[in-house]
C-alpha cells in the first residue's frame, strides 16, 4: 500500500493558491482513478483506491499547512504504512512555475508543511515531488505570495506540472522511485 499526500490548506479561499498545488495534484489523481476523497479522519480528507494494481491512499491533511505531519503520522500508523511507501507533493519557491523535481530525501527547505512531516515521522528520508511556484517579485512577502493565486499566464504551466506530478505518482505504483526520478527529473 502506498500513501500519496498532497499538501495545502483547507477552505475555499485557499483552493487555487500556490500553496495548494499538492491538494490539486491529489485531486487530479483522485479524478483519474475514480477515488473518492470522502473520508474525514486522521485530521485529513482521504480516500482509498487502486492504481496499476497497487492499493493507494490519497491524503489531503486538513490541519493547515504548519501541522500537516499530525495527519500524516496518524494515517501512517492506522494503515501501518512504512515511510518507504509515502510520497509528499508540495509547492516549492526555488523552482520555476511548471517545473517539478522528485527527491528521495532532503530538508524542509523552509517549507512549514515539510517541517511538520519531518518532525512527526522522525526522518527526512521520504519521497517527495516539489512543484515549482517561483519566488515573489517586487518585494511581495512570501506568505502573501504563496497564499495568492496564479496569474492567467502561469495557469498552462501549472496545469502541466500538476499532470506531470500525477503521472509520476502513477508510475511509482509499478516502478522503482529511482526509475521514476530518472524519467521525470530530465526536463
Amino acid at each position: 500500500m502506498k500513501l500519496i499526500i498532497g499538501l495545502g490548506n483547507p477552505g475555499r479561499q485557499y483552493a487555487q493558491t500556490r500553496h495548494n498545488v499538492g491538494f490539486i495534484a491529489v485531486d487530479e489523481l483522485a479524478h483519474r482513478h475514480t477515488i473518492s476523497l470522502d473520508k474525514e479522519k486522521f485530521k485529513g480528507l482521504f480516500g482509498t483506491g487502486v492504481i496499476h494494481n497497487e492499493k493507494v491512499v490519497l491524503l489531503k491533511p486538513l490541519t493547515y499547512m504548519n501541522l500537516s505531519g499530525e495527519s500524516v503520522r496518524s494515517l501512517m500508523d492506522y494503515y501501518q504504512i512504512s515511510i518507504d511507501d509515502i510520497i509528499v507533493i508540495y509547492d516549492d519557491l526555488d523552482l520555476p512555475v511548471g517545473k517539478i523535481r522528485l527527491r528521495t530525501k532532503g530538508s524542509a527547505g523552509g517549507h512549514n508543511g515539510m517541517k511538520s512531516i519531518i518532525q512527526h515521522t522522525g526522518t527526512q528520508e521520504f519521497k517527495r515531488i516539489r512543484i515549482g511556484v517561483d519566488r515573489p517579485q517586487n518585494g511581495m512577502k512570501v506568505p502573501d505570495y504563496v497564499l495568492g493565486k496564479f496569474s492567467p499566464e502561469e495557469i498552462p504551466d501549472v496545469v502541466d506540472s500538476i499532470k506531470a506530478s500525477a503521472d509520476a505518482c502513477e508510475k511509482w505504483t509499478n516502478h522503482t522511485f529511482l526509475d521514476v526520478m530518472n524519467l521525470f527529473n530530465r526536463s
